[in-house]
């Protein structure tokens, strides 16, 4: 009998499969003891489940190579210095040595111990770590009893779980799992954004499917609607094969438009570049047509590896992507850890009260003299090979810029002297920091480009975690403030003569592209997966018509005023 659930479309796409049901990982362990003598045993035992545990997390990583596995790497990394926290490994073998209890019942107390820590926290940030620790005792758990912590054999299924970790997603697709669908989650969190970068439809907050879907069920997913079809009858397939075959005209529709103009209907040329953290990210850029690089995330070097790269790994990395992107830019994101960046060097700073709102991008830099040194000289090293634009994270006010365009002034200098006749590079402020979009007129002289990171300014101005489920509601960038506060920036960069470019989640949404052209942006950067998409929407915008209605639209009072507003934009 035909049965359909209601979630949120996360990530957009079709697909058709049998489930595969993931229950939770809760721990339903009772108390156990061991004998004395057993003791040594099973310490013995859950130190080989944690070991196991590494060389899973190490071989994953491994073997996640390419653009689309870089986000995912970063999550992977994170779960692994979990593994390794004394704060865990220590009080699970004091739990055993002193108190004579079973590994499995140890992890779960020691489990329960580390959530209530969590959970009590006023921080939204500190208490969404709960999903990752979870996922840590998951995995540790499977080995302590021999199980398969991620589905086997999944080719052609549909994963239906509690939640996912965004170090699964690139690992299920490669597994050949075509859907994803989640009682939890978020549209914007972490895992949701990785979803779409790999085209892999997912649909979150899904909890009456996790509860009646089993497995083996024949099951529909539309990542754009969140429907859930679950033992399609005949008229729903025809359905969904009718979609799959206009999905697949599209497809060969955008694939015309890798060589056309990003220019909208009236003839006025916009700029589009692409988000990348690899070399083939940036290939992959170039061949679909875009501008330049406008966000090259350049930590990933710093995740990768235990120690600190030096001048010469980094200018390597740099100079290759550069070489990547012929002729055009390749804007540099200096190093920005921190937050939920945590590298296996030990750079960024450990146990912080409130991570999200403490030393990370620029302040980490400016607390590094010599590692921020050595990474400007390594990129003005690199733009002798191409132009190269350097890109300050987290700014909060214009002595931040003034004292990093000494220090590049002085990168410059010094690889001068080797020889090597270079110009100092465009030095630009992420804006991310509501202080410094209020502010921004006081930047304009200081930069000679700006870019919005939609993602930390929006969760900033509302004072939203993102990745919160319980405030998935609340988080949005189609809220009154946001807009007011981006037409505020790019029209201050329109008076001094500042380029200004979006390149959070804002300017990867499609749906969105009316509405940011109607504030006045000219120039988007976005993950090369929605690149073509994007062009597409901005070639069907009539630019004049939507600055006629730009006014009406940052006279919304609400949400629903600017859905509607955008919905009419679309329309015409």
């Amino acid at each position: 009998m035909t049965q359909s659930f209601a979630g949120h479309g996360a990530s957009r796409g079709l697909a058709l499969g049998r489930a595969r049901v993931r229950l939770p990982h809760a721990l339903e362990i009772g108390e156990q003891h061991v004998p004395a003598a057993q003791v040594e045993a099973e310490a013995a035992r859950l130190q080989a489940a944690l070991e196991a545990a590494r060389a899973e997390m190490r071989t994953l990583r491994e073997k996640l190579q390419g653009a689309l596995s870089r986000d995912a790497i970063e999550f992977i990394d994170l779960h692994a210095l979990l593994l390794d926290d004394p704060e865990l490994v220590q009080a699970l073998d004091g739990l055993i040595r002193q108190e004579r209890y079973s590994a499995g019942y140890a992890l779960r107390v020691q489990r329960d111990r580390l959530a209530a820590v969590f959970e009590s926290m006023d921080d939204p940030y500190l208490k969404a770590r709960l999903d990752d620790l979870d996922h840590i005792i998951g995995r540790v758990n499977a080995h302590l009893h021999r199980r398969e912590p991620l589905p086997r054999g999944t080719a052609g299924e549909i994963l239906v779980c509690e939640n996912v970790a965004p170090s699964e997603i690139a690992q299920l697709q490669a597994q050949g799992v075509v859907a994803i669908v989640s009682a939890a989650g978020s549209p914007l969190s972490h895992s949701a954004i990785l979803a779409r970068s790999l085209h892999l439809p997912l649909v979150v907050g899904a909890a009456e499917a996790l509860a009646r879907i089993n497995d083996g069920d024949v099951v529909m997913v539309d990542g754009d609607s969140g429907r859930v079809v679950v033992d399609p009858d005949a008229a729903e397939l025809h359905d969904y094969r009718a979609r799959e075959q206009q999905e697949a005209r599209e497809r060969r529709d955008l694939e015309r438009l890798r060589s056309k103009p990003t220019r909208t209907r009236d003839g006025i040329d916009i700029a589009v570049y692409a988000n990348a953290e690899s070399r083939e990210d940036v290939a992959r850029a170039h061949a679909l047509g875009a501008a330049g690089v406008g966000l090259y995330r350049t930590e990933f070097l710093f995740l990768q590896s235990e120690q600190l790269p030096d001048e010469e790994e980094q200018f390597l990395a740099y100079r290759d992507a550069v070489l990547a992107m012929p002729g055009r830019p390749v804007t540099f994101r200096t190093l920005d850890l921190g937050a939920d960046k945590a590298d296996r060097a030990g750079l960024a700073l450990a146990n912080e009260d409130n991570p999200a709102l403490g030393v990370r991008g620029v302040r980490l830099s400016l607390l590094y003299d010599r590692v921020f040194d050595t990474q400007l000289r390594a990129i003005v090293r690199a733009s002798a090979y191409g132009p190269v634009r350097v890109l300050v994270p987290m700014v909060a006010c214009r002595e931040e810029l003034v004292i990093v365009r000494r220090r590049l002034a002085r990168a410059v200098a010094s690889v001068r002297r080797h020889g090597v006749a270079v110009e100092p590079p465009p030095l630009g402020a992420m804006i991310e920091v509501p202080a410094a979009a209020i502010g921004v007129h006081g930047l304009a002289d200081a930069v000679d480009f700006l870019s919005v990171g939609t993602n930390d300014l929006v969760q900033y101005l509302l004072a939203v975690d993102r990745n919160n489920d319980a405030l998935g509601d609340l988080y949005s960038p189609l809220h009154p403030g946001v807009l007011r506060l981006l037409a505020h920036v790019i029209g201050a960069g329109v008076q001094h003569g500042v380029p200004v470019a979006v390149c959070g989640e804002m300017a990867g949404d499609v749906r969105l592209a009316p509405l940011l052209l109607a504030l006045g942006l000219r120039e988007f950067s976005l993950h090369p997966a929605n690149l073509l998409e994007l062009r597409r929407a901005i070639r069907d915008c009539d630019l004049a018509a939507l600055q006629a209605g730009a006014p009406k639209l940052l006279q919304a009072r609400d949400r629903r005023a600017i859905e509607r507003w955008l919905a009419a934009a679309t329309q015409t």
